[in-house]
């Protein structure tokens, strides 16, 4: 691949990870799930068994639910998005989530999550995200 479809190619999938969570997530579209994840749907996250039914069945119940991606990065079919977010947990967490795409469509997932401690909190006094 040359520099710029490479380039065209991590665009599109950021885009595409940015639709498709805002659709399925923030506004609890669960027909985004057709438009842009496919099967076999691979889950890494040691909270949620692979398959799009497990998101049919979570999202829904999800309250309060926002998903704010403070930093995102793509290369090649990996879509990298470092987040905060509420309602997936009693408490703010911050995520990284990594999405693998295939021919437009996410069909990978690996998140790894940890609790939003404000800076004063922390001991270099630096915000997590």
């Amino acid at each position: 691949m040359t520099g710029s479809t490479t380039t065209d190619q991590a665009q599109r999938n950021t885009e595409i990870v940015l639709t498709a969570m805002r659709e399925l997530f923030t506004e609890k579209d669960i027909s985004a799930l057709d438009r842009y994840w496919a099967e076999p749907y691979v889950q890494h996250s040691p909270q949620m068994p692979s398959g799009l039914d497990a998101l049919r069945a979570a999202v829904p119940d999800l309250e309060g639910f926002s998903w704010e991606p403070k930093r995102i990065a793509a290369q090649g079919d990996l879509v990298f998005a470092h987040s905060i977010v509420h309602g997936w947990a009693p408490n703010p967490v911050v995520i990284v989530d990594i999405f693998r795409l295939e021919d437009g469509r996410i069909v990978e997932h690996w998140d790894v999550i940890q609790d939003l401690v404000p800076p004063e909190a922390t001991v270099s006094g630096n915000p997590m995200v």
